[in-house]
């Protein structure tokens, strides 16, 4: 991978805050400096053959199968990826790594997360999928001890996992036919894992886990989505949508038996007053984060629902409306949520989350959404950093349409304590080359003949990300790109890790003018880059 140093009063500003020394153990993580989950592709032809029929024992399943004339590409990189014209739900399960670098892009060691290929004690494992560009965000537990992010209990090159059934949450009509178990890995400073499996997010994909290690407990939080298959969903889809709890666990994967899931948030376009979507599909959640004893949550995507930023409210005071601010003497939920199986399939789980006021309110069902919200960082209690990845549309103006988006990059939300409203200050673009399509070394080039449109990627928005403020009140932030492409699935595209400087107190477009994006990491071939945290410590 390539790496671009940051111009050199970001890169003092790192260096006084204290950087690693480069000599660590390849399995120990350093204070101070970063770590970015990475996915990649083997790239072996073998993995698929033109004109199988997918997805996997799609013929046993209710959904049945994609077109008669079966897949289109061998597993030869990025043509694969076309693939996803013909089987919507196509992907490959792949390694991922925790790479450790400085914070201005030094490669210090690389973690290979177990797998198939190389299994951990007890024969743990887990993979994520390429190219599901919603996987593998990377967050530090409540005490900064453990990394957590989840991906699935999967061989390496297993076809259609990341819409594959959960063993306990089976749908009849989800067309890939085959059941696997999501999971949570947790890491520590010395880079042991340990694996927590769910059958949450059935049909679906976990995107973000949170462990809750403060006083002793064991509590780990996720956000993903549910559902492959037909309406209504049954009640095991339903249960594993969205916001989850899940109690951690200390055993081998071989000996885990996880039950049915357990929420322990939900909302419904209905406490806007707004009609009933799909039973499920308004908690198709993305960004996790908690701050000051709150567990926030992103939507951005999805026909159904709202595009904005939530919270759960464990007072149930806060928002009578579905729309408010966290109570302050809101406590993180210990439990799942309460509900009556009676009316799971009318109703829905009950409502206990509410949009963050000041944010997008209208349903996508009445609204083309202008937001797409996916990372979230509180840089205090009245600032407040979104990732917004862009709407990844476009046809012939693939290009011009993305460097056209107004708030996609870096949205600067600020808190009103009179009004009690968030605002959103500004949008950080500069630097990110929105639509500037990019090589990348192997890629192939012009059209892909597939699609009519360029095979080069370009970026588009961001998706995961965090920061930091120094003393004086400089915030940086870095994050992973969202991407276009012409290609048949824009998450098999190679992107980026950047970094931008802003300054706290400032909450004008004018005074972040000069305020601009520098690359810090570049995805090489088969590569693709999900996640950025500092690293665990004791």
């Amino acid at each position: 991978m390539q790496n671009v140093f940051l111009r050199p009063a970001i890169a003092l500003t790192l260096i006084a805050a204290g950087v690693a020394s480069q000599a660590a153990h390849a399995s120990q993580f350093q204070p101070g400096n970063l770590v970015v989950s990475r996915g990649v592709y083997d790239n072996l032809s073998s993995n698929v053959q033109p004109g199988t029929v997918l997805p996997p024992n799609c013929a046993s399943t209710q959904g049945g199968c994609s077109a008669a004339t079966g897949a289109t590409n061998d597993g030869t990189f990025p043509y694969v990826f076309n693939n996803a014209l013909y089987d919507p739900s196509f992907g490959i399960t792949a390694r991922a790594f925790l790479d450790q670098i400085t914070p201005n892009g030094q490669l210090v060691n690389t973690l290979e997360v177990p797998n198939s290929m190389n299994p951990g004690q007890g024969g743990d494992q887990m993979v994520t999928s390429f190219s599901s560009k919603s996987e593998m965000a990377l967050n530090l537990s409540t005490d900064g001890k453990y990394l957590t992010f989840m991906g699935y209990v999967a061989p390496v090159n297993g076809i259609d996992v990341s819409n594959s059934n959960t063993p306990g949450a089976v749908d009849p009509t989800n067309p890939v036919g085959e059941s696997v178990y999501r999971a949570v890995a947790r890491v520590d400073e010395n880079g042991q894992f340990k694996f927590t499996e769910t059958n949450a997010y059935s049909g679906n994909n976990g995107r973000a886990a949170i462990l809750n290690d403060s006083n002793g407990q064991n509590i780990i939080y996720t956000a993903g989505n549910a559902g492959n298959g037909g309406n209504p969903q049954p009640n095991g889809i339903v249960l594993g949508a969205g916001a989850q709890v899940i109690d951690g666990s200390s055993q081998h994967e071989a000996q885990q038996t996880p039950g049915t899931p357990t929420p322990v948030g939900s909302f419904s376009v209905t406490e806007l007053g707004a009609k009933p979507d799909k039973i499920g599909k308004d908690d198709n959640f993305r960004g996790l984060t908690i701050f000051n004893n709150v567990l926030y949550y992103t939507k951005g995507s999805g026909g159904n629902g709202v595009n904005t930023v939530y919270f759960l409210d464990t007072t149930g005071t806060a928002c009578p409306n579905g729309v408010g601010v966290p109570a302050p003497n809101a406590t993180l939920p210990t439990q799942p949520l309460t509900y009556s199986p009676a009316t799971l399939q009318a109703n829905g789980l009950p409502s206990n989350m509410c949009v963050l006021r000041g944010f997008p309110t209208s349903s996508n069902k009445t609204t083309n959404p202008t937001h797409f919200p996916f990372g979230l960082w509180f840089a205090d209690a009245n600032t407040l950093y979104v990732a917004d990845e862009g709407d990844g549309a476009g046809g012939s103006d693939l290009y011009t349409h993305a460097a056209a988006q107004s708030l996609a990059g870096l949205q600067k939300w600020v808190y009103n304590v009179t009004t009690q409203s968030w605002t959103l200050a500004y949008t950080l673009q500069n630097g990110l080359n929105l639509g500037q399509p990019y090589m990348v070394n192997g890629y192939p080039t012009g059209a892909n003949t597939a699609t009519g449109l360029p095979w080069a990627p370009a970026t588009d928005g961001l998706r995961n990300l965090m920061g930091t403020v120094g003393s004086d009140g400089t915030v940086m932030v870095w994050a992973i790109t969202s991407t276009v492409s012409g290609s048949g699935d824009q998450g098999a595209d190679p992107n980026k890790l950047v970094a931008i400087r802003d300054l706290l107190k400032n909450t004008t477009a004018a005074g972040a003018a000069q305020e601009k994006f520098v690359t810090v990491r570049s995805a090489g071939f088969a590569e693709v880059l999900r996640g950025v945290s500092f690293t665990p410590t004791h």
